[in-house]
């Protein structure tokens, strides 16, 4: 599917977000762990959400889906594998970091596998930590990446966590240290990224009734013992997918509301809307609804986006629309995303008219330019589509190809797109 934009503004747009999917992941995975039985409501039913709960499902989790409804059947931590259960995990990078040391909860070896692009994503220091808390997770094919061979015991202990790659490696063994044979002390190594995802984390075990002991920001510590406990959970909405439409507003000029967000919520990409109001919007929030409104008139800015890696190549792109230049650092761990992301903001904007430079250090640097159209082909990225969405709606006659890819995480965007006119 192709989809072709045009220029538009001023925007009036009023939706409801998504349903978040670092929420949904990690309520399905701490449900399938509890004891009891969880209903999860306002669930996010995309690609990737669906990876891992097809994957709970190989582990012996019993659930039903019920629209934007999710019944789970708790295992208490008991996990019915087979010998050996093959995962196949598709593209889901957050299903196989999360799910890898669950794995590790099963009595028989678990052989976790993906897609092509999958197995160019470094989970080192993962099975790292793992292999030294009583795994002997062995790589298949090449050393440092999937497929992988999950065996071993999860003993628990003290570990030392590289981030540098994902926040998730340390997330995955969070959400497995109830089970642990022993309390669970980790610490994140120096240059961690992506912190935010932690903090949602630790949110989610703490609703499911596991406490997280924390000193500062790099340590962590779980007692082992009473694990999770089935309950009603209701998963709050996606600042991410939002962002699209904040963006909108931003380049197009107009108005952009959108409700079931959490003014407090933990997760980073929240700091969009502080970049949003540095760059010349103003946004105002009333409940769970939060409004950005702009005459179109932005302003560079420089920011470090560490902590909210998926909402960079939506800013790059309202940056680009900017009359004067904006830097952005702590990015270059994009490139182990879904594509090459740093490549891709790159190849978007050079394709376009766009001044764009990556130096070195890993940041990003963006100066005024004229963009004119062109076609945009997102090479399975779903928020490379999306981004480009943002900017072809400021600029006109821009075409992006093999649409149908956000499904991966926001399967109705096009859809939204159409019923407020914008394509």
């Amino acid at each position: 599917m192709n989809v072709t934009l045009e220029r538009s503004g001023p925007v009036d747009i009023t939706i409801r977000a998504p349903a978040s999917k670092s929420y949904t992941h990690r309520a399905l995975i701490a449900a399938g762990l509890a004891g009891g039985t969880s209903t999860l409501h306002r669930v996010l039913r995309s690609d990737d959400t669906c990876i891992t709960a097809s994957a709970l499902q190989q582990l012996g989790v019993r659930l039903s889906w019920n629209e934007d409804q999710i019944r789970i059947d708790g295992t208490g931590g008991v996990l019915q594998c087979g010998d050996p259960s093959v995962i196949d995990l598709g593209d889901s990078g957050t299903s196989l970091r999360l799910l890898t040391s669950v794995a590790l909860l099963c009595q028989r070896p678990v052989i976790i596998t993906g897609s092509p692009r999958m197995k160019e994503r470094p989970v080192g220091g993962l099975v790292n930590a793992l292999n030294s808390l009583g795994g002997r997770i062995q790589y298949l094919e090449t050393a440092g990446f999937p497929p992988l061979m999950v065996d071993g015991i999860l003993k628990g202990g003290s570990v030392q966590v590289d981030s540098t790659v994902s926040s998730q490696f340390a997330s995955s063994l969070l959400l497995s240290a109830p089970y642990a044979g022993s309390p669970l002390g980790l610490h994140l190594l120096p240059g961690a990224v992506s912190r935010s995802y932690l903090d949602v984390t630790v949110d989610v075990m703490k609703a499911f009734g596991v406490p997280v002991e924390r000193e500062g920001q790099d340590h962590f510590l779980v007692h082992p013992g009473k694990g999770y406990c089935g309950r009603e959970y209701l998963v709050e909405g996606d600042y991410s997918s939002a962002s699209y439409f904040f963006a909108i507003a931003a380049v197009c000029g107009g108005r952009a509301r959108v409700s079931s967000l959490s003014p407090g919520s933990v997760q980073g990409d929240r700091q969009f809307l502080d970049a949003l109001a540095a760059m010349g919007c103003r946004v105002s929030c009333s409940d769970d609804c939060i409004t950005v409104e702009s005459d179109g008139a932005l302003t560079g800015i420089e920011r470090d986006l560490s902590s909210s890696p998926d909402t960079v190549q939506t800013l790059c792109m309202v940056a680009a629309c900017a009359r004067s230049p904006s830097r952005f650092f702590g990015i270059s761990h994009l490139k182990f995303k879904e594509s090459n992301r740093i490549f891709a903001i790159l190849s978007t904007l050079q394709k376009l008219g766009g001044d764009v430079r990556a130096d070195k250090d890993g940041s990003i640097t963006i100066r005024p330019a004229p963009l004119h159209g062109g076609t945009i082909d997102p090479a399975g990225d779903h928020r490379t589509a999306m981004s480009a969405a943002v900017l072809g709606l400021a600029v006109g006659g821009i075409t992006v190809t093999d649409a149908g890819c956000v499904s991966k995480s926001f399967p109705e965007f096009w859809d939204i797109l159409h019923k407020e006119g914008l394509v």
